[in-house]
């Protein structure tokens, strides 16, 4: 195996495995990027293409815009074009991907121009990426072009940049999701050169683009973008395949620094040095800190002072990180492999050289495991003070030592009880076992002191001459000396069995929090509702009172939830939370900004790095600050409830966005239906109108009888289009009130009969209702509507000579009324849409704004019933009306006459 590589550990080696199996199973998508139209997407992806084709594989046209380019059109000959789909919208037509048709020809590869291009209305998605990811679902290999200023991250820095806010974006996770992204790059220069010669748009419209979208230096600028978001992706690939193939060398590819940063005051020059060095070499760089057991008790002054010293690394443009692990430089080495660090800085150690004697050298330790890394040793501040790679030094507390000498005197007690049935040996296994039990309670100063004095008692009591320490015995110094190095050893790994534990604990504790709230957070949709369980679950977390804090529309933040027992923000927490948010830092209590608060607020910042909210911890005065491991917890909180806030929040939008959509079908529909109903008859009414003004035609009085019954005909027929668009706002709006009156329900029908006379002349009409069906409680007009809408659409739809029943049954309980025809039917599964609004089906020719259905639903509704559709068996449908039955209607007297 070669040098620098080692063996891959299994479970790794499976995930590859998997990974590299799920890779080739799913269809490949491959993107064509570059910084501004006119680079050559296009080009470079049809050129792939004819190369393909020409090697037997299947290859489609989707979508291509050439924007009348000859040598891009040109590249298109010989490839099979997909026939586009046309949208009639707003008068316009428009040409479409027809996604439906590329995934029933299921070629092997299918090009997709423009990715962030939005589809017209009424398609099956909204925007082309989201075609796209049907395809790769489909199996079906996809390759798209997409310009750097459409990517979502983005956004915001192409605006400041162009001053051009871009509204067709693509969501970073299709980035994330191609199999490849090939870079097609071209000089500004180039790319002005081609714009005057016309290659890239008309010569109007590059004019003008030139003088906005495509000065040279915004064209460098986005340039510069495309290469570095290029360089992300061929990193990332990079640290995967290492990963994937267990390299622990580095590879020097690029530079990449890691600093290691601690509570000693020396750790600020080193993160200023780190930023002088990354600013020449225009490299990442890294600020870590590491969490060890022996560091876990420092003061709250060392602490504040380590957070002080994170805080400036991030004002810097570093990367903050913390980890957790036992010993500081293997910890620190094992993380420089896995992130490919270059060069690691520490700094220069401040303490006497006997101190690495006994504890260690941080540095020797670096110097000796960093292989092919960098270290290098910057010199302190000048500060007196401990050194960020050793602990802090801690107030000395007595109780411990005396409990160690307590401890000793027991076991030396012991022995002398036991002295005449125990041999020296076992002697000396009880003061191991008391040291074991000191290093166990009380960690290693109180167990050398034990180990130390176990010695003494051992040779003052227990080995001859007693009662002195003179050894008449030579091996005797020999058992001294192995029961002090074993009581030692003991005390070391008693002691660092203890921290494990500990950390063992730290890390269950959060690792089930962490688990509780994805778990809590991952059901829910409403953004209130998912502030209240984060709320709740830090406040149980960290002991601490949680207010969770979002923007609203107009840029204010508003409380979302807080946690039980929490006070209500005063204007200043909130002045706090605001500074918080707008500069996404942390801010309030215990930190370098507005200290004085009573809150600690900490932004919370998606994965795009943008602020969607505030979290304001409320900390309990007896407790001063946050412990490191409480602070690691608290920034994986606050970075899963931004995630799920945000989901939170695009859900919504998605809502509004289908809302706003069907809005807008409904709109079309509306205009579509509306304009043509009342066209026809207003040409009817206008033809019949001046005919009869003619002065000079001479009209029997037949015909001018029968010019007057169309144009009143055609006026009901405008009155009634009217009165149901009316009748369905007035529905909508929730502002009909039900005056219900106890009505026959025959009355009603016959009513409706009547007014329909002349439509219903050409069908029969059978009626058969119980004869002692009682009395109904409804509103006899509003309800009269229903069976007006009801029979005009089978006078409508159903052929003539054909019959409409109207049946009725009762229970105990409800009231089920069925009116039937025997017209064409419905399709399988429009038997609930027909009553939606503006739904008119698969019919030719026939009039109507398809709201009769909708208005019958909606009277049924506000009569506290439910209307249905259904197939009849034999052809036809049965629309079927039930109605619940209340109290008891009132008998009808009988007539003056009748017994």
């Amino acid at each position: 195996m070669a040098a620098g590589e080692s063996r891959p550990d299994p479970d790794a080696l499976l995930a590859r495995v998997n990974a590299e199996e799920t890779r080739k199973s799913r269809a490949r998508l491959k993107i064509f990027f570059g910084f501004a139209p006119g680079v050559g997407k296009t080009f470079a992806m049809l050129e792939l293409a004819q190369r393909l084709h020409k090697d037997g594989v299947d290859v489609v046209v989707g979508v291509v815009e050439t924007h009348g380019r000859a040598d891009t059109a040109a590249l298109m000959e010989g490839l099979e074009i997909l026939k586009r789909r046309v949208v009639e919208y707003r008068g316009a037509r428009l040409e479409e991907f027809d996604v439906d048709a590329a995934i029933a020809r299921k070629p092997k590869v299918v090009l997709v121009d423009e990715l962030a291009h939005t589809n017209a209305p009424h398609g099956r998605h909204a925007k082309r990426w989201q075609d796209v990811l049907d395809l790769l679902d489909a199996g079906i290999d996809v390759y798209t072009t997409l310009n750097v200023q459409h990517v979502e991250s983005l956004n915001d820095v192409v605006a400041q940049i162009t001053h051009v806010e871009v509204r067709e974006t693509v969501p970073d996770s299709v980035l994330a999701r191609a199999d490849d992204l090939e870079l097609v790059d071209l000089t500004p220069d180039e790319l002005l050169v081609r714009m005057r010669e016309g290659k890239v748009y008309g010569e109007e419209q590059a004019a003008r683009a030139q003088n906005h979208f495509f000065k040279h230096g915004n064209l460098i600028a986005l340039r510069e973008l495309a290469l570095r978001r290029t360089a992300e992706r061929v990193d990332a690939d990079m640290q995967d395949y290492r990963r994937d193939h267990g390299i622990e060398s580095t590879w020097a590819a690029s530079e990449r620094i890691l600093v290691c940063v601690g509570p000693s005051p020396a750790s600020a020059r080193l993160a200023r040095a780190a930023f002088r060095m990354v600013s020449g070499l225009r490299a990442p760089w890294i600020a870590v800190s590491v969490d060890t057991p022996r560091l876990r008790g420092m003061s709250d002054a060392d602490r504040a002072r380590l957070e002080a010293h994170l805080r400036l690394a991030e004002t810097l443009g570093g990367e903050v990180i913390r980890l957790t692990g036992d010993e500081v430089s293997a910890t620190l080495l094992a993380y420089a492999r896995t992130r490919n660090v270059t060069r690691i800085i520490i700094g220069k150690p401040t303490h006497s050289w006997w101190r690495d004697r006994f504890r260690g050298s941080l540095l020797d330790e670096l110097v000796r495991g960093s292989g092919d890394i960098d270290v290098h040793v910057i010199r302190g501040a000048g500060e007196a003070a401990s050194s960020g790679d050793s602990p802090p030094a801690q107030p000395f507390r007595a109780g411990p030592y005396l409990s160690a000498a307590l401890m000793v005197a027991v076991a030396t007690g012991l022995g002398t009880v036991l002295t005449q049935i125990l041999s020296l040996p076992d002697v000396v296994m009880i003061f191991l076992l008391g040291i074991m039990l000191v290093a166990l309670r009380f960690g290693r100063g109180p167990s050398v002191l034990a180990a130390t004095l176990s010695v003494a008692c051992l040779d003052f009591f227990f080995v001859p001459p007693f009662y002195t320490f003179a050894v008449s015995d030579v091996r005797h110094s020999l058992t001294f000396g192995v029961m002090f190095v074993v009581g030692l050893v003991m005390s070391s790994l008693t002691t660092r069995l203890r921290h494990q534990e500990e950390g063992a604990r730290l890390r269950e504790r959060r690792t089930a929090s962490l688990y509780a709230l994805t778990r809590e957070i991952g059901r829910t949709v409403d953004p209130f509702e998912t502030a209240a369980v984060a709320a709740r679950l830090v406040h149980d977390a960290l002991d601490a009172h949680v207010t969770v804090l979002a923007p609203t529309a107009s840029g204010t933040l508003q409380v979302l939830a807080a946690s039980p027992g929490a006070a209500e923000l005063a204007a200043d927490e909130l002045g706090v939370a605001r500074w918080a948010f707008e500069h996404g830092q942390l801010a309030g209590a215990h930190t370098a900004t507005l200290s004085g608060a009573r809150v600690q607020c900490t932004p919370l910042t998606s994965a795009t790095g943008k602020a969607v909210g505030v979290l304001a911890l409320r900390i309990d005065s007896a407790r001063r600050s946050f412990e490191s491991d409480d602070r690691h917890l608290l920034d994986s909180f606050a970075r899963q409830i931004a995630v799920a806030i945000e989901r939170a929040r695009y859900a919504e939008e998605a809502k509004d966005a289908q809302l706003k959509m069907r809005t807008e079908e409904m709109r079309s529909s509306l205009l579509s239906a509306v304009s043509h109903d009342l066209r026809t008859p207003l040409a009817a009414i206008t033809g019949a109108a001046s005919t009869l003004l003619d002065t000079k035609s001479d009209l029997a009085s037949g015909e001018r009888l029968e010019m007057l019954q169309t144009i009143c005909e055609e006026a009901e027929r405008l009155e009634r289009l009217v009165a149901n668009l009316l009748e369905m706002v007035r529905l909508d709006s929730g502002t009909v009130a039900v005056k219900s009156e106890w009505v026959p329900l025959e009355e009603i029908v016959g009513s409706a009969l009547a007014r329909l006379e002349k439509k219903l002349q050409n069908h029969t009409v059978r009626i058969d209702l119980p004869a002692d069906l009682p009395l109904i409680a409804v509103d006899p007009v509003l309800f009269e509507h229903v069976f007006l809408n009801l029979f005009e659409n089978a006078a409508k739809y159903t052929p003539p000579g054909s019959a409409i029943e109207v049946t009725a049954r009762q229970s105990s309980t409800a009231l089920e009324i069925d009116v039937a025809d025997r017209g064409p039917g419905l399709p399988p599964g429009d038997e609930a849409r027909v009553f939606e609004k503006f739904f008119r089906g698969q019919h030719v020719g026939v009039g109507g704004v398809g709201l009769g259905l909708a208005i019958c639903r909606s009277i049924v509704e506000a009569h506290k019933g439910s209307m249905s559709a259904h197939a009849r068996e034999g052809g036809g449908t049965v629309f079927r009306i039930n109605l619940p039955r209340g109290e008891n209607p009132p008998t009808v007297p009988p007539e003056e006459g009748e017994s």
